[in-house]
């Protein structure tokens, strides 16, 4: 736990060699290339840093920027930044890395257009920094320690304070505009940190240190939390023990009656406050489940408690029973479909929580002290943080719900296919165009299981694949009569004279045999016979995950053609009449309908 939150900032910076040694020995990492580009002095930023991407399961290799150089590196670049071909670049700027700040009294008019031309030298750098087709992730500004005009300089046009949030304000509808720039938002790291001892003028008088050596974990927490959201490392599940967790206590013991929630008691608060906090996670698209050692009536019943801000019906999976709830916790991992690393466990319990921790499944298990600060001890971790949002993201818990009532439906049937025709699934599919991109982006980089080659891309890469004549672009979306599962499925194929050479084919786990990968299919022959190809090739790049589609392609009719270690390649000869291989889903194709 020692890079647990929250943070002990001496043991972080004294072990910091063993626990990077320690980290490279146990983990399974994705390689990623990130520019660090100094406002302030960085030595430390990076070393840092550098532990909570490997604890995130990525391993950075760094570009590190000449001292306080950010602005020219990005404006003039000699080449070596782009020639470092970064997947991420971080700035660290800070306050110390601003202009001229206004001074008390100053008129009005002059402060606005002192405040004006800041936010065009931003929107130029940052316009600059984005042309490097990778995300940019840049600080806010930390407030100021001294405030001259004491409580006015948050009311007046030059008070320092005023004038630093309204640039941090203009900053952030700048952001919001675009999908590939970022804010790690260091006005709050340092009110949370405490700004009197955030930045300690000593450390920056003598070495530049914009940040105190203290507070160096959480500004970097911080960053690794955007990093690793931008590379699909975030969790997908919110596991909820249910007595002394959700609410106050013991629901067979004490009956509906006898539990705490709600105002009227400081325990009733404190767990009202936690199942609020669930709920708003859940409106962002993050799993919710119960796992409790219980009998499954008695725990649903506190969900009749008049203050229950939860219903049953939040609650993707739900397991109370007495069995280990490690052993929970890896059979609700399988019915969504999800690896287990994907959970993070919330458990009143210091026993249960070991024991979690000891099964080694990956399961994310925040420490927790009294239940006022349960929420803190979840949001701090920062186990789901948001870069973006999108109405897919939204959707996503209900889409995991669904697919419960669907495993619920299937077990009725003795024949699959018959189930799959019950579902009545109607499958729409289209290239890649402008209001589908993000989406498209952000399955490619959070997809790991069904996923052939497991390319990463940056949001201007999927732009070029889709203007691309010579690319052929596909995307799928399926919904059936219990709800809409998104876009699930894309594939991108590069044509060369009449060979389509396949450089990403995935499919969300949550439709998994129902038929879209045979209806993706359908759709891709389609398009080649409309381009005149005759053969598409298909490569299998193995990774530690994907390990269920290594047979992939030759389910649908490719043949073997090279074996290369665990990797191999595959390739279809398009036959004169193809013979349509999806059974099971309605077909909307280009305004085009029927099975496919």
């Amino acid at each position: 736990m020692t890079l647990g939150y929250p943070f002990d900032a001496d043991a972080i910076l004294r072990s910091r060699r063993a626990l990077k040694r320690q980290l490279l020995q146990e983990g399974s990492f994705i390689d990623k290339r990130v520019a660090l580009l100094s406002g302030s002095t960085i030595g430390d930023i990076r070393g840092v840093l550098e532990l909570f991407l490997l604890d995130f399961g990525i391993r950075p290799t760094f570009h590190e920027g000449d001292y306080a150089r950010y602005y020219e590196e990005i404006m003039f670049d000699d080449a070596s930044l782009r020639s470092f071909a970064p997947d991420v670049i971080y700035i660290h700027n800070s306050l110390h890395s601003l202009g001229e700040l206004p001074c008390a009294g100053q008129p009005d008019e002059q402060v606005q257009q002192m405040l004006e031309q800041e936010m065009q030298r931003h929107r130029t750098w940052l316009d600059k920094a984005s042309t490097f087709g990778c995300p940019v992730i840049f600080n806010n500004y930390d407030l100021p320690r001294v405030r001259v005009m004491g409580n006015y300089e948050a009311v007046s046009p030059s008070g320092k304070v005023r004038y630093v949030r309204r640039l941090n304000e203009m900053l952030a509808e700048y952001v919001y505009e675009r999908h590939n720039i970022h804010i790690n938002d260091l006005e709050y790291v340092s009110s949370f940190y405490g700004i009197d001892r955030f930045s300690d003028p000593s450390y920056y008088n003598a070495y530049k240190y914009a940040v105190s050596p203290q507070a160096i974990p959480y500004v970097c927490h911080s960053v690794a939390c955007i990093v690793k959201s931008i590379f699909g490392k975030n969790k997908k599940a919110l596991m909820l023990d249910l007595d002394n967790t959700l609410w106050h206590g013991v629901i067979g013991d004490d009956g509906v009656e006898g539990i705490q929630l709600g105002v009227e008691s400081p325990e009733g608060i404190a767990h009202t406050d936690l199942q609020r906090y669930a709920s708003e996670l859940k409106q962002i698209g993050v799993i919710l489940g119960v796992c409790s050692k219980n009998e499954e009536e008695t725990a649903k019943s506190g969900f009749q408690h008049p203050s229950s801000v939860l219903s049953l019906e939040d609650f993707a999976t739900f397991k109370a029973n007495w069995d280990p709830k490690h052993l929970n916790l890896l059979e609700s991992a399988k019915e969504l479909n999800i690896g287990a690393d994907s959970l993070v466990f919330v458990d009143d319990n210091p026993a249960e929580r070991d024991i979690v921790r000891q099964a080694r499944a990956g399961i994310a298990v925040p420490e927790l002290d009294a239940a006022e600060r349960y929420v803190e001890a979840v949001s701090g971790a920062g186990y789901f943080e948001v870069t973006s949002l999108s109405a897919d993201d939204m959707k996503r818990a209900l889409m995991y719900r669904q697919n419960a009532l669907r495993q619920s439906e299937q077990e009725q049937y003795v024949d699959y296919g018959a189930y799959l025709a019950s579902l009545e699934m109607k499958g729409t599919f289209g290239a890649f165009t402008e209001p589908q991109l993000e989406r498209i982006t952000q399955l490619a980089n959070k997809s790991n299981q069904f996923n052939l080659t497991t390319r990463r891309y940056q949001p201007s890469e999927m732009a070029q694949r889709a203007a691309d004549p010579e690319v052929i672009t596909l995307w799928g979306r399926l919904e059936d009569r219990f709800g809409d599962n998104g876009l699930v499925s894309e594939v991108i194929g590069n044509q060369v004279g009449d060979v389509l050479d396949l450089e990403l084919w995935l499919m969300s786990c949550r439709v998994l045999k129902r038929g879209m990968e045979q209806a993706m299919f359908d759709c891709l022959v389609r398009r080649c016979q409309e381009r005149s190809i005759k053969t598409i090739r298909g490569t299998y790049l193995k990774t530690e995950k994907n390990a269920m589609v290594a047979e992939f392609y030759g389910t649908l009719g490719f043949t073997k053609t090279r074996q290369n270690g665990e990797d191999s390649v595959w390739e279809f000869q398009i036959p004169d009449r193809y013979e349509q291989q999806n059974k099971y889903i309605e077909v909307f194709d280009n305004g085009q309908t029927g099975n496919s």
